[in-house]
C-alpha cells in the first residue's frame, strides 16, 4: 500500500469534513445520508468558520487546536478533528496527524478515515523495525480490525461518484486487511495472515511490505512436521518472486534467493525458475492457471529407477530406498532379483556375536550408526577374525527377508572377505661390482 493511497483517504476527509461541517455551521442540509449537526452558538460557530477557512495549514491547526480546546464538546468535534488529522498530514506532521487520529477514533469509533491512517502507519513502524514494533503491531491489527467492522457503514461523501467511492472502500479495504495480516503472520496464524494478506497484496500488487508478508505465510507450514499444501507451495513461490522483483534494490538479491530456494525445494531443480521470475515481473498478480510441477514423490522416484536400472546393478542404498519407499510391484521386481543370490559388499560393524553381526551398509545410516543389515553365519566366527564394533570390511551373504521400516535386510549364509591388498612393488636385484684382481 503505497503512502498515496493513505493521502487520497485523507484527502476526501479534508473535504468530506469541511464541506459537511461549513454547510452544518451555516444551518445548511448536508449529505442526505445523515442529519448533520448544527452550531447554535454564534461565537462558537465564528470560530469553527474561521479555523476551517484558513489556506494556510499552520493557520488552520492554530485555529483548529484552539477551537478544539476552546469547545472540547462542540457538536463540530468530529469534524473538527478530522480536518485537523488532514491538514496535520498535509503538513508532513505524521505524529500529530497519528495523535489526532487516535482521538478521533476515540470520538467516533466507526471514523474509517482516522482507523485507515492508524492501521497503516502502525503497521509500518512496526515492519520498519521500530522498539516498540511488538504494541505497534497490536495497535495495528486492532485498527485494521475496526475498519473491517466498520467500514459497511461508511457512508458515500457528498458529490463522489459510485466508482470512486467504491475504489476508496478497496484502498481502505487493503489498508486493514494488510495490518491484520501482518499481525496473525507475527502471531504464526498463518490461515487467517493467508485471507488477509492476499486481499491487501492483491489490491496493491506493488506493495512488497505486503507481497513479501504473505510469500512469507504461504511458504510457513503450520506443523512443521506437516508438509506444505501443494497449493499453497504454488502460491508461495508465485508471491516470492513477486517480492523478488519488487524488492528495494538493497533487499533484491536477498528475497531473489529465497524465492528461488523454495521454487528447488518444491521442484527438485531450477529448470523453469527463469520463467516464473520473468512472469512476476511482467504480471501484477497470480495469472489464472499458474502451477509448478514438484517433485516426485519417493514412491514416483522408485518406479523411475526400477525403470531404468536392473536390480542385481543397484548399490544397497538403491536397494533400502526401493524396499522403504516403492510399491508392493516395484518392491517385487527387486525382491524377487536379488532373493537367495550370494552378494559382497562393504558395510561397517555395529555389533556382534559369533554367529550374527549386525552391520551399517548404506552410507546414511553408517553416519547414524545404525544397523541395516543382519548378517547370519552358518558356523561360528573364530574371535580372532571378528572384527571390531566401528570397523570397516568385507563381506559375502545372500538376501533372504527384508522389514521395510525400520529397514532391516536379513542375509544368510554369511561369509567374511579378505581385503584386497596390493602387491608391493619386486625390489630390483642387487648387483656386485666384481672385486678388483
Amino acid at each position: 500500500m503505497k503512502k498515496i493511497l493513505v493521502t487520497v483517504v485523507l484527502g476526501v476527509a479534508i473535504a468530506a469534513a469541511a464541506q459537511d461541517g461549513a454547510q452544518a455551521a451555516q444551518g445548511q442540509p448536508a449529505a442526505p445520508a445523515s442529519q448533520a449537526p448544527v452550531i447554535k452558538d454564534p461565537a462558537e460557530y465564528n470560530a469553527y468558520v474561521g479555523a476551517v477557512q484558513q489556506t494556510d495549514p499552520n493557520a488552520k491547526i492554530s485555529g483548529l487546536e484552539a477551537f478544539l480546546t476552546q469547545y472540547p464538546n462542540s457538536v463540530m468535534k468530529n469534524q473538527a478533528l478530522e480536518i485537523l488529522m488532514g491538514t496535520y498530514q498535509q503538513a508532513n506532521n505524521v505524529a500529530k496527524a497519528l495523535d489526532t487520529a487516535a482521538k478521533l477514533v476515540a470520538a467516533d469509533p466507526n471514523n474509517v478515515r482516522a482507523m485507515a491512517l492508524l492501521a497503516y502507519f502502525d503497521r509500518l513502524r512496526a515492519q520498519g523495525g521500530d522498539p516498540n514494533a511488538k504494541q505497534l503491531l497490536a495497535d495495528a491489527k486492532k485498527y485494521g480490525q475496526m475498519g473491517l467492522d466498520a467500514l459497511p457503514k461508511f457512508n458515500k461523501p457528498e458529490g463522489m461518484s459510485d466508482a470512486d467511492f467504491q475504489k476508496l472502500k478497496d484502498q481502505m479495504t487493503g489498508i486493514f486487511s494488510a495490518a491484520v495480516g501482518v499481525a496473525a503472520l507475527q502471531e504464526k496464524d498463518y490461515p487467517t495472515a493467508i485471507k488477509d494478506l492476499k486481499v491487501a497484496a492483491d489490491g496493491n500488487p506493488a506493495d512488497f511490505s505486503v507481497v513479501y508478508p504473505l510469500a512469507l505465510a504461504y511458504l510457513t507450514p503450520v506443523d512443521p512436521k506437516t508438509p506444505l499444501d501443494p497449493a499453497n507451495n504454488v502460491n508461495g513461490i508465485w508471491y516470492a518472486a513477486r517480492a523478488a522483483a519488487i524488492a528495494p534494490p538493497q533487499a533484491q538479491a536477498q528475497i531473489e534467493k529465497y524465492a528461488r530456494s523454495q521454487y528447488v525445494k518444491y521442484h527438485a531443480g531450477d529448470d523453469g525458475w527463469t520463467g516464473v521470475l520473468a512472469a512476476a515481473k511482467a504480471n501484477p498478480t497470480q495469472p489464472a492457471g499458474f502451477t509448478i510441477k514438484p517433485a516426485p514423490t519417493p514412491a514416483e522416484q522408485v518406479h523411475n529407477l526400477v525403470t531404468s536400472k536392473k536390480p542385481e546393478e543397484m548399490n544397497f542404498a538403491e536397494w533400502q530406498f526401493v524396499f522403504t519407499n516403492g510399491s508392493q510391484a516395484d518392491q517385487d521386481v527387486v525382491w524377487n532379483a536379488i532373493k537367495g543370490k550370494a552378494v559382497q559388499m562393504n558395510g561397517t560393524v555395529i555389533s556382534t556375536t559369533p554367529t550374527e553381526f549386525m552391520i551399517a551398509g548404506s552410507s546414511d545410516d553408517i553416519d547414524a550408526k545404525k544397523a541395516d543389515i543382519t548378517l547370519k553365519f552358518e558356523e561360528k566366527v573364530p574371535v580372532r577374525m571378528i572384527p571390531k564394533d566401528g570397523a570397516s570390511f568385507d563381506f559375502q551373504g545372500e538376501p533372504a527377508s527384508y522389514t521395510p521400516s525400520p529397514f532391516m535386510m536379513v542375509m544368510e549364509k554369511g561369509l567374511l572377505l579378505k581385503a584386497k591388498t596390493t602387491p608391493a612393488p619386486k625390489k630390483p636385484p642387487v648387483r656386485h661390482k666384481p672385486a678388483a684382481q
